[in-house]
């Protein structure tokens, strides 16, 4: 198994969900629910594909307390990026993700060295001028929505620590999490639309960038320490921003790169002085 080829295409899945979820969002008819449904049903129906296929194959588990989180951060990711630029949004969940994850070590007793704290402040301090008025600032709504699907999936990575198969655990999850979607839309059915380009593109979001996204991203983490599995995610926001630029046309401002340099260095900074 050549695992950086693997990791790759991991981060690439990974960058693809906020591509694929703008692009639906912006160029077609679709709307957030609706998005958000299919795309927990085309990942539950992948992931069960791909739990089934695997050698020793085992019923999908999973538990609600997790599924909610899941629904959280999948309705939070798809409502915030009806405005939100690809870019930000990627780098607002990211953070979000990061610093839950810190604060939750740091709760539980994780003593954090001066270095650390420095990167910690570093990355809460650019999410914080990324969300200061001015021309350039995000709305404030949706930001706000986003930062919520990150703390949810930051909250649903640390339950899943737990858990001995993560790729059965999250197959039942995303079973789980798919009924409160269609809930959700069922609420907004009279504001729904579909058309076959928003469908195709919620497919592709729940089927390959996250189903076999993270069948892949499970194989690999267990040849990889956590402290290269946290820092190749450094990459995400990046490839998003990359793939916003090339195949959206969007553009990235200044307060952009220099609060992305701040975020990712912070987190980094956390991430590698860990180890040392």
């Amino acid at each position: 198994m050549n695992v950086a080829l693997l990791t790759s295409l991991a981060m690439l899945a990974f960058a693809g969900n906020s591509l694929l979820c703008r692009l639906a969002l912006k160029q077609t008819a679709i709307d957030a629910a609706t998005f958000t449904s299919i795309r927990l049903v085309a990942g539950a129906l992948a992931l069960e594909v791909i739990l089934r296929l695997r050698p020793g194959a085992r019923a999908s588990g999973g538990d609600w307390p997790s599924a909610v989180a899941l629904f959280g951060y999948a309705a939070g990711f798809s409502w915030a990026y009806v405005t939100l630029s690809t870019a930000t949004g990627a780098l607002l969940l990211f953070g979000a993700v990061q610093i839950t994850m810190i604060g939750w070590a740091m709760g539980k007793g994780e003593r954090l060295r001066p270095l650390q704290i420095l990167g910690l402040l570093a990355a809460c301090a650019g999410l914080i001028v990324m969300l200061l008025p001015g021309v350039e600032a995000p709305p404030w709504g949706a930001a706000l929505l986003m930062l919520i699907a990150g703390i949810a999936w930051g909250g649903y990575s640390l339950r899943g620590r737990g858990q001995g198969d993560p790729l059965a655990s999250t197959t039942g999850n995303f079973w789980r999490a798919s009924i409160l979607a269609i809930a959700m839309s069922a609420v907004t059915k009279p504001w729904a639309a579909l058309d076959p380009a928003g469908f195709a593109y919620a497919v592709a979001g729940g089927a390959l960038t996250s189903g076999v996204g993270y069948a892949i991203w499970y194989g690999v983490i267990k040849h990889v320490s956590r402290t290269t599995a946290a820092t190749v995610q450094l990459t995400v926001p990046v490839l998003a921003a990359v793939g916003a630029v090339a195949l959206l046309g969007e553009s990235v401002t200044i307060r952009l790169a220099l609060t992305s340099m701040v975020v990712l260095g912070g987190v980094a900074l956390v991430v590698v002085a860990r180890t040392r």
